[in-house]
């Protein structure tokens, strides 16, 4: 089967607009919430209006680098709370790191199933029971492993005046892509969630197939 393909954004072409911002408290702390529009993202059609949401607390813009987490939609993890993945779990402990810091951000991206969306990823989630990663069930439904970018985050972060930050994140490709956005990393903060039977084979993969850095799962 053809592979859905990976093609490169023209950041000369796209732009982001904010949308709207309002105060967010939350049981981590208060926020304020910023809505993103950005237009010539999607790969598969620049003409889409690609939507993110921003948590800011504090002045990230001011002071050494803030922390950051970027982090795409999980249905089933940030709100059903499955343990067949770290989602949750991950952005769980950037509120709190966060929280802790007292500054910093969160960049929520509508990347569900890393680009292939609900329903792809519940069909990848069946490929999964009888026996393939997540990178074969992927493969299988025609696409690549992981069809995300951050231009998008790289460009919001560019608006907000942030051009260092400290990465909450075991993804390398996250590093690079920031990078090579022009956003230095001024240091890559492991996130790593408990052990789980649940979401072992998961992590392995993530580890082994895809070069994720934390510790044995």
């Amino acid at each position: 089967m053809e592979l859905t393909q990976v093609t490169p954004i023209s950041m000369q072409t796209a732009q982001v607009t904010q949308v709207a911002e309002a105060s967010f408290p939350t049981e981590f702390g208060e926020y304020r919430i910023l809505g993103f529009e950005g237009r010539g993202f999607d790969r598969s059609d620049p003409s889409r209006i690609e939507e993110a949401v921003v948590l800011r607390m504090g002045n990230p813009d001011e002071g050494p680098a803030p922390l950051l987490r970027i982090h795409s939609q999980c249905l089933t993890g940030d709100v059903f709370h499955s343990l067949r993945c770290d989602c949750r779990a991950q952005l769980e402990i950037a509120f709190r790191e966060i929280g802790l810091a007292g500054r910093g951000l969160i960049i929520y991206e509508q990347k569900e199933g890393r680009g292939i969306g609900l329903m792809n990823k519940l069909r990848a989630y069946e490929l999964q029971d009888a026996g393939a990663d997540t990178i074969e069930a992927n493969e299988q439904l025609g696409f690549e492993s992981d069809l995300r970018d951050y231009a998008l985050p790289a460009a919001i972060l560019r608006y907000l005046g942030v051009d260092s930050v400290r990465l909450l994140s075991n993804n390398p490709e996250k590093v690079q892509a920031l990078e090579d956005a022009g956003i230095q990393v001024a240091e890559r903060v492991p996130c790593i969630a408990e052990p789980a039977a649940t979401r072992a084979a998961y992590l392995k993969t993530k580890r082994e197939r895809m070069g994720h850095l934390f510790e044995e799962v």
